[in-house]
């Protein structure tokens, strides 16, 4: 029976394995977290090719616990090492959806910001110069609708940092809905209003462009004043 913490599958073939994170489900396994995408993935294939023993699944990016959205997963190690360098070098095409407190003053823009994560807190802080042990951060932007107080952003992150959107909208002063980490004032159960929306890349193997996209969980209705489309699933 499925449960909310399972994915959707977006798309699978021999090399790779697409999914829809719901929010609340880490990418991985940790101390403190049983539950994880990797585990899910890994049953997933177990029960549907019949796998005995231990099954291949290779992380290749990661959304934070509470995002939702578009992640791929590699079904064999050349996968991996294939994906993973893309999103080193940045070839791979992402965009966010989130909504954030406030009405944003700008249609479009980029945000370029400087960024150090904190290790006691876990905190990303922004400057706008380079510090020692920051990383630039770049974000473009665009605001697609606002109202009730909130604004519907729809984002393209050039660089890959921890934390960066979220740091940098709440450093703007527009924390996303729900982000208690970074300054939100309202709750958004179990979830931030940040999700992964689209996704484009070149197959492993085959080299052709790829392109994912999922619209967000059926939660984010609380948003239909904007228009935000949601999962009817």
């Amino acid at each position: 029976m499925a449960t909310k913490l399972d994915c959707q599958v977006l798309y699978e073939d021999n090399h790779l394995l697409v999914v829809a994170k719901p929010p609340g489900l880490a990418v991985m396994t940790g101390t403190r977290t049983w539950q994880s995408v990797h585990r899910w993935a890994q049953q997933y294939l177990r029960e549907k090719y019949r796998k005995p023993g231990r099954v291949y699944v290779g992380i290749v990016h990661r959304l934070d616990k509470p995002v939702s959205g578009v992640l791929v997963l590699a079904r064999t190690s050349k996968a991996a090492r294939r994906l993973t360098e893309q999103f080193r070098v940045g070839s791979v095409d992402k965009v966010y959806w989130a909504v954030v407190e406030g009405i944003f003053p700008q249609r479009h823009g980029e945000l370029r910001d400087w960024v150090k994560k904190e290790p006691n807190s876990g905190r990303v802080r922004v400057f706008t110069d380079p510090q020692p042990g920051s990383r630039l951060a770049v974000l473009e932007f665009e605001r697609k609708a606002m109202g009730r107080g909130l604004s519907w952003l729809e984002l393209r992150p050039r660089t890959g940092r921890t934390h960066q959107l979220r740091a940098q909208l709440a450093h703007l002063g527009h924390p996303i809905y729900g982000d208690k980490k970074y300054g939100s004032r309202y709750v958004f159960p179990g979830a931030i209003a940040l999700h992964a929306y689209r996704l484009s890349l070149e197959h492993p193997v085959r080299r052709e462009r790829l392109t994912f996209s999922a619209a967000p969980p059926t939660a984010w209705r609380l948003f239909a004043p904007l228009g935000v489309p949601v999962n009817s699933v």
